[in-house]
């Protein structure tokens, strides 16, 4: 049975081991995980088309001369139809997701790990992002460890004339998380992507460096408006809990590997982020493209005239406080994974999804990629 009691009682009983990745080898520290998801490996052009950027602001935060800037685009928050027990069509469950700090991020963005690496394919990436913004997909997810900065030009190039249009995510490796490492390492990635600011810089996984220097770097950066916010990414729960005894109750987001064929999170995880009121961001929604030839997700797409990265992405948007970062390299991909917010499961699909993926019955190590 899941625990049910204090959280930080079970994790103090708990054992201190390290995640494992795929395939069960024990994780150390030097690991390197991504983020973001891929339908297929195949690349094919159409045109990216021209864009009009829509006015916005930045704010001033008063009293210590910090400089908050604030995308109008991560202030929206649109009336959606929640989840109500017992109700046939489970919908998205919001539109945008609420971070401690009361600030917004877009519940479906797009990834972009191993995007940017092969000049004969970046007109084609550069369609697929693009194409995003136009449909609504406004958070981009990128990292320095992307094609070492190669991704992060690519953003920058996708995003010119649009920046206000775009909540922009970036990660520093945990070899360069010192304190000064990190300050130096954000400003290498505002140079790549040509911006003045990313909305929310999150730390890849957890590195030597001690948090309390990556924690206090992040805050230099947000006073200096380098950076809105920021977070971490890989943390299992005993992370989470030594981030936050760390000084860390800013944390505004935890990026990890969750999809239907990876819901360790499930046990202990995500009840305790969700108890701390602090989302998740789901990297390899589709389990990079794995999940499309699966019967019961094929099944469940045919009873919605939907795709099954469709009815994969659904299953994740449907969940409180839960976004995700699907990849693709093609606008048409693109568009697919957009038109994933309109596909209603209902709690018959729920429940063949869960038969056919069970949900945990015990705690598990955290997965990366």
């Amino acid at each position: 049975m899941p625990f049910s009691g204090c959280w930080l009682c079970a994790i103090s009983a708990a054992s201190p081991s390290r995640r494992h990745p795929v395939g069960g080898a024990s994780l150390d520290r030097g690991r390197l995980p991504g983020a973001g998801d891929g339908q297929t490996g195949q690349r094919s052009p159409p045109d990216g088309g021209q864009f009009s950027p829509p006015a916005c602001s930045a704010t001033s935060a008063g009293g210590s001369g910090r400089v908050a800037r604030v995308c109008c685009l991560s202030q929206r928050v649109r009336q959606t139809t929640q989840l109500v027990p017992g109700k046939a069509d489970m919908t998205l469950a919001s539109d945008s997701i609420e971070m401690p700090s009361g600030q917004t991020m877009p519940v479906l963005g797009q990834g972009t790990w191993y995007l940017g690496e092969h000049p004969a394919r970046r007109q084609d990436e550069l369609a697929a992002l693009r194409t995003g913004l136009d449909l609504g997909m406004t958070m981009i997810d990128t990292a320095e460890m992307y094609g070492d900065g190669a991704s992060e030009e690519l953003v920058g190039e996708a995003i010119v004339g649009r920046r206000a249009d775009v909540f922009l995510v970036d990660k520093v490796l945990p070899s360069n998380a010192s304190r000064q490492g990190t300050l130096q390492a954000c400003r290498r990635s505002l140079q790549r992507l040509g911006v003045d600011h990313i909305d929310l810089y999150l730390l890849h996984w957890r590195g030597t460096h001690p948090l309390a220097e990556t924690i206090e770097a992040f805050a230099e950066l947000v006073d200096a408006g380098d950076i809105g916010q920021w977070g971490v990414s890989n943390f299992d729960l005993s992370d989470m809990t030594d981030l936050l005894g760390a000084g860390g109750s800013a944390c505004a987001t935890n990026q990890i590997l969750y999809n239907l064929t990876r819901r360790g999170p499930e046990y202990d995880l995500l009840p305790w982020l969700r108890e701390q009121r602090i989302p998740v961001m789901a990297y390899s929604p589709i389990e990079q493209g794995r999940l499309l030839g699966h019967p019961q997700v094929a099944e469940a797409a045919a009873r919605h005239e939907a795709t099954p990265a469709q009815v994969a992405l659904a299953w994740l948007l449907r969940q409180e406080m839960v976004a995700a970062i699907p990849r693709s390299s093609k606008p048409e991909h693109t568009r697919e994974n957009a038109e994933a917010r309109d596909v209603q499961l209902t709690e018959e699909d729920v429940a063949a999804l869960d038969t056919a993926f069970p949900p945990p019955e015990g705690p598990q190590p955290l997965e990366m990629l």
